[in-house]
């Protein structure tokens, strides 16, 4: 199917939902360009997200004074304002429409956050935004997916947080829901996947962790010796990562920490009590991209 016609489909969807009004459009541009709600932008189509559904996607990336949020196919600046305006976050968006670009800078003056905000008129797939902390979207699930590999090279425990549309099947860590509208929430993993040698210093525990991985999904076993103890309930999210496991005298043992590249630092837990423990990658296993 041709863009055009994806685009066309895209909009009776959106018409059929109740997302493109069936009354008046509400007025977001000014007296310099007044953007029609549903025109055709850059493989995308302009619909702008609802304002408390821009909240609670910038809600659930707990987003902070200490972010940088990056908006993907900006529009009039929406959510980089309310994540400047709301959540004191410095904030980027790229449009690709000039005119759209050159209302979203307006915009952001108007709401006197043009200090904190800054909109590029440029493209999404040829604009640098690996510095971004937080990345909104509300693109065409296959933008989502062609994005999806850059995205999964950021900083791990960078939030991503897409309007309507999904990843495939990179599972959302959430979903956020509000009047009839839904948001996926992701949480970019660090790469783990590969054999682990496991060390609690001091003559204590020594274990190899084998692990494998499709995306923030987790399985595995701990070699204690030469006996097999797999993982129970692993976590990853971003960089931060837990297990169980039962060790050889029949104890449960819980260790939780954080990975920097190929080195672990955490704690291993047994009656309640912590003692430090770390780790080494010993072998490297491919991650699904």
């Amino acid at each position: 199917m041709s863009i055009a016609a994806r685009l066309a489909a895209a909009v009776l969807a959106f018409a059929a939902a109740g997302v493109v009004a069936q009354t008046p459009a509400p007025q977001y541009g000014d007296e310099i360009y007044r953007p029609n709600m549903g025109q055709s932008g850059k493989d995308v189509i302009w619909i702008p997200t609802p304002d408390t559904l821009v909240t609670k996607m910038l809600q659930a990336a707990k987003t902070t004074e200490s972010d940088v949020v990056y908006d993907l196919g900006a529009g009039e600046g929406k959510i980089p304002i309310a994540a400047a305006r709301d959540f004191k976050a410095r904030a980027v968006g790229i449009e690709y429409n000039p005119d759209m670009a050159a209302l979203a800078k307006r915009n952001a003056e108007r709401a006197g956050v043009a200090d904190k905000v800054r909109i590029i008129a440029g493209d999404i797939f040829e604009n640098d935004f690996s510095e971004a902390t937080v990345v909104t979207l509300y693109l065409l699930p296959e933008l989502n997916y062609k994005l999806r590999p850059s995205i999964l090279k950021m900083k791990p425990g960078t939030r991503v947080v897409s309007h309507a549309f999904n990843m495939r099947d990179w599972e959302p860590d959430d979903v956020i829901y509000e009047s009839e509208r839904e948001a996926f929430l992701w949480i970019v993993p660090a790469t783990i996947s590969g054999k682990w040698q496991f060390d609690e210093g001091g003559g204590g525990f020594k274990g190899t962790l084998d692990l494998i991985q499709a995306f923030q999904r987790v399985g595995g076993s701990m070699m204690i010796g030469k006996q097999a103890a797999p993982l129970l309930g692993p976590r990853l999210s971003g960089n931060n990562f837990s297990f169980s496991f039962i060790n050889t005298d029949g104890a449960m043992r819980s260790v939780r920490g954080k990975f920097d590249g190929d080195k672990f630092d955490g704690w291993l837990r047994l009656d309640g009590y912590d003692t430090p423990i770390t780790a080494r990658r010993i072998a490297t296993a491919p991650r699904k991209a």
